[in-house]
């Protein structure tokens, strides 16, 4: 909230000094990040999955171009490994806000042979392709994307405007200055850029501007009792895509997830938060990040993400 305070000086006028608080500056940041992209690019688009950082990043563009509508589409890359509720949230969203829905499949992509599934089931690694056949059908010139620095190391290396060359790859040794809030977005046809409006956000940040801006969220994000079973340190629920070996019982847990992506390989945690104040102050504590602490195809190596990212990972 913005707080202003008149201060009475000897022998000069009264002045309004202005204080903003951080998710004030904040959310200033992001809704002019979006601005200056949608204002130096032809095609932008947001990659929008229904998660939490995702909610948030088409939150500020709503904001930015009120009261009209937001000005570029919305693209999922669709594993078809993911919750049915996150499906769900997704679709009223679009329908909600009036936008168009791109989304790339990564079961066509399987069925027509382009891409064998993996020997571990998860299909998080598979995106990379049809994300970047996606953007060069759409021809779109920017993406938008939910990433925050402190999710991952390989992430905290991300400029808020990142290049990415004509084979949609990333080069973490050729980053460019980005002083004084100056964002470069020059780029040679073929090629594009990722913009990350959250980029400075903690996971609390979010939760908190969550929590202040009364922000839908998919109900998984709070405590709900499920079927899960314990692999790799982790809570898996019990789905289609996601069975138990006859090792691992089956036990129903209170549980919630503090992020949604492909339901092989996204663990949840032990909760009691059933609302988003209960989530605040249980993220206030924790010292692993989300990423950390419950996505296996992080784990995969020590530069699992950095290496996806190379490639054109998101």
């Amino acid at each position: 909230m913005i707080e202003t305070e008149s201060r009475a000086v000897a022998g000069a006028p009264a002045r309004l000094d202005a204080r903003l608080d951080t998710l004030d500056l904040l959310e200033a940041e992001g809704i002019h990040i979006i601005r200056e992209v949608v204002a130096e690019f032809e095609r932008p688009v947001l990659l929008f999955s229904g998660g939490k950082d995702s909610v948030v990043v088409l939150h500020l563009a709503a904001k930015a171009f009120r009261p009209g509508r937001v000005p570029f589409p919305v693209l999922h890359v669709d594993t078809g490994h993911n919750f049915p509720e996150v499906i769900a949230f997704r679709d009223e969203t679009v329908a909600r806000l009036g936008i168009r829905l791109e989304v790339a499949s990564v079961q066509d992509y399987v069925d027509d042979g382009r891409l064998q599934e993996r020997a571990d089931g998860t299909r998080n690694p598979l995106q990379t392709l049809p994300l970047l056949d996606a953007i060069a059908a759409g021809r779109h010139d920017a993406v938008f994307g939910g990433a925050r620095r402190d999710e991952d190391k390989a992430r905290a290396k991300e400029r808020i405007i990142s290049l990415r060359d004509e084979f949609g790859q990333w080069d973490p040794r050729n980053q460019r200055p980005e002083l004084w809030s100056l964002y470069n977005g020059r780029h040679t046809p073929g090629q594009h850029v990722r913009a990350f409006p959250i980029s400075n956000w903690t996971e609390l940040d979010v939760w908190r501007y969550i929590e202040r801006e009364g922000i839908e969220l998919p109900p998984l994000y709070y405590a709900h009792e499920r079927e899960v079973f314990r692999r790799d340190g982790m809570w898996r629920a019990v789905g289609e895509v996601s069975q138990p070996a006859p090792h691992e019982p089956v036990e129903r847990r209170v549980v919630r997830y503090r992020t949604v992506g492909d339901m092989s390989c996204t663990g949840a945690v032990e909760s009691d938060a059933s609302d988003v104040a209960a989530v605040v102050r249980e993220v206030a504590r924790t010292t692993v990040t989300e990423r950390g602490a419950t996505r296996a195809d992080d784990r995969l190596s020590e530069a699992a993400m950095e290496d996806r990212k190379k490639d054109g990972y998101f």
